[in-house]
């Protein structure tokens, strides 16, 4: 039996090439088919110890039984019309394992995607070679998606979904988005002049990013901001522009780095428990709408940033004359006996 007579070898070996596959793959995925139709065809044999031989020259397949050729007259045609769909679908399976592989030592990085689909709540992004799953929990609430928008998406993970078929994962709401992002655009971080120590964010909205360099003569603030902005801005643009990034230098000075941490709040004092990871920030009232931010945004990140709980005391600011009276009451007074 000839499933395929002439140019066997150069159309195995372009199937192979163009799928990304093993010759020895597709000829494994033939003869699964080749016995998967034998039995079809003659359902009432015995179909025990059954196996298919192909030469990879010519295409030439026999079927034996305990090393015995068994291999029915005119069997080829109806193996050929039946095998095909289970070889193209053991082919397809291949290539989606072999393409798995690949991805799987780019998880945790960046990569342009277009979206191709959507299925209630999930997108389809085409990566290139595969296609990627965007999650509603890893969309960004205010960023609109559409039919062939181009993306810039976090390779978070692979998962395998209910019928075991292995599914990548993408987000746009991962703080490593942005992590990976400054990484592309600031070649101080590239080449370790400057370390991303951490990043929090409420996506589409605000985060921070704390940054530090034990190199002399570097801004690492600078250089992530970028001349007139530029890497800053390009970062931003990525993430669909609204989402304002907070450039944080960061200090192993606690009381520092909360400073940092709260700004653009003025911060008058600042009381921590290291055990506890607790701190009281005093601020005087006009400073303390700063430090909390619109909807508690800043005061939620900062503690996030810095991983303290953050309690925010409000000082009231005293004009000269109120303060020389305050000095005046703490002077001692004479007693009378």
């Amino acid at each position: 039996m000839t499933i395929i007579k002439s140019e066997f070898a150069l159309a195995l070996n372009q199937v192979a090439n163009e799928r990304g596959i093993s010759v020895d793959d597709v000829i494994s995925s033939i003869e699964v088919a080749i016995i998967a139709a034998y039995k079809k065809q003659y359902p009432n044999e015995d179909v025990t110890n059954l196996v298919a031989k192909i030469n990879k020259n010519t295409g030439e397949t026999k079927i034996f039984k305990n090393n015995q050729d068994i291999t029915p007259p005119g069997f080829g045609r109806i193996a050929a019309q039946t095998a095909k769909q289970v070889i193209l679908q053991k082919i397809r399976e291949i290539e989606k394992k072999t393409i798995i592989n690949i991805f799987k030592k780019q998880i945790s990085t960046i990569t342009k995607a277009r979206i191709i689909r959507f299925d209630g709540n999930n997108y389809y992004l085409d990566i290139g070679k595969t296609e990627v799953v965007l999650p509603k929990e890893e969309q960004i609430k205010n960023e609109k998606y559409q039919i062939n928008l181009s993306l810039i998406v976090y390779l978070k993970e692979i998962i395998e979904d209910k019928f075991g078929n292995s599914r990548i994962i993408v987000s746009r709401t991962n703080p490593n988005l942005i992590k990976e992002l400054f990484k592309r655009e600031v070649p101080e971080i590239t080449n370790n002049a400057v370390e991303i120590k951490n990043v929090v964010r409420i996506p589409g909205e605000r985060a921070k990013i704390a940054v530090y360099t034990n190199q002399k003569g570097v801004d690492p603030i600078g250089a992530c901001v970028g001349q007139k902005g530029i890497r800053v801005q390009t970062v931003t643009d990525e993430l669909g522009g609204q989402e304002k990034i907070d450039i944080i230098q960061w200090n192993s000075d606690d009381k520092l780095f909360l400073m940092a941490a709260l700004s653009p709040a003025k911060i008058n004092n600042i009381e921590i428990n290291k055990k506890e990871r607790k701190a009281k920030v005093f601020v005087n009232e006009t400073e303390a709408p700063l430090a909390i931010g619109k909807n508690g945004i800043n005061i939620n990140l900062a503690s996030r940033l810095t991983n303290y709980e953050i309690d925010i005391i409000q000082e009231q600011k005293m004009n000269s004359s109120e303060k020389k009276q305050s000095e005046n009451q703490t002077l001692p007074q004479d007693t009378q006996i």
